[in-house]
């Protein structure tokens, strides 16, 4: 279970997004705990809900279909929440972007069948131009 840094959401391979919006939809349900995720607890729901909304918009940019968010609805039902322009800031780091990119390194390397070259190079440049 991971929440992908949301600087590198546009470049996630289409299993990976879905996977997102499936890991979110567990918390939303269950408030999983795990140890990749647990440090969202420390934050406001305003940080979850804006992270969310990302991952929402780049799946409509995408024209990939969402069939229900009434957990999601279910969950923020005692919002509204404020937009906050740097979810989980404390956690979603350079470091973290490093942490990421690399998982998604090794996905494309093993020949993930939905991680196409040009995906990939845009990630390759988002790196680079970071460090």
């Amino acid at each position: 279970m991971r929440l992908w840094h949301q600087g590198l959401l546009s470049v996630l391979p289409k299993s990976q997004l879905l996977a997102q919006w499936r890991e979110l939809n567990s918390i939303f349900a269950k408030e999983d705990r795990h140890i990749l995720i647990n440090y969202i607890y420390d934050y406001s729901k305003d940080d979850l809900y804006s992270y969310t909304q990302l991952v929402l918009q780049e799946m409509r940019l995408r024209e990939i279909n969402i069939r229900t968010i009434d957990k999601m609805d279910r969950y923020f039902a005692d919002g509204p929440f404020e937009k906050v322009t740097h979810p989980f800031v404390e956690h979603h780091t350079e470091d973290y972007f490093e942490i990421c990119y690399f998982n998604l390194k090794e996905k494309f390397m093993r020949g993930q069948k939905d991680f196409d070259e040009e995906r990939y190079e845009a990630l390759r440049a988002m790196y680079e131009a970071m460090v």
